[in-house]
């Protein structure tokens, strides 16, 4: 665990935060920043610009929960909320905002080293998944823009697909592209022309 990342906890109560701070400062962390107010949460967080955020909310109304989990979605940091009573749509609401941790009723100084840890372990798990989602994505976009290039290339020069492929693979070696980026240059050309 690197001992300078920079922590933000989320608690409008001196004392419920008190615990935590201890319990990070007993574990080794010094870079904890408090921040009391929600007020204006999203641009302070930015500001601060943290590695991890601990959100500690005692009874929590919608409308806190819905700004702590806007903070969630924006800002790409693991995220651990401690609440002290819960419900299933609460719980399904911050998996689905990308909370990393959500204790109910376990806020103990001598936990927090490891719920942090726990929490960045999942974050970058899923972070991890995400990035292998997102790049599986733009492959299959590749794929259907040069498999549409080639169908032009095909109709309009009386190719096989081979040579359709052959001809975007040496033009995009020549101007030094991508094979989708070619291929997308063709298909615009083709819809200017029509």
């Amino acid at each position: 665990m690197d001992l300078s990342l920079k922590i933000v906890i989320v608690d409008e109560s001196p004392v419920r935060s008190a615990i935590l701070e201890e319990g990070l400062r007993e574990a080794g962390f010094t870079d904890v920043i408090r921040i009391a107010e929600t007020q204006n949460l999203l641009a302070r967080i930015y500001k601060i610009d943290p590695d991890v955020i601990l959100i500690d909310l005692e009874n929590p109304s919608r409308d806190v929960l819905e700004q702590m989990f806007q903070v969630s979605r924006i800002v790409k940091r693991p995220i651990a909320m401690f609440v002290d009573q819960s419900d299933t749509a609460s719980i399904q609401a911050s998996v689905d905002a990308g909370v990393a941790s959500y204790i109910v009723d376990g806020l103990k100084k001598e936990r927090i080293k490891y719920i942090l840890d726990t929490c960045i372990s999942r974050f970058n798990a899923f972070a991890k998944l995400q990035d292998e989602l997102d790049r599986t994505k733009n492959a299959l976009e590749e794929r259907k823009v040069i498999d549409r290039a080639k169908g032009i290339l095909m109709s309009a020069k009386k190719l096989t697909e081979d040579e359709a492929y052959a001809l975007l693979r040496t033009t995009a070696m020549k101007e030094n592209k991508k094979i989708a980026e070619i291929a997308q240059s063709v298909i615009t050309a083709a819809e200017m022309l029509r």
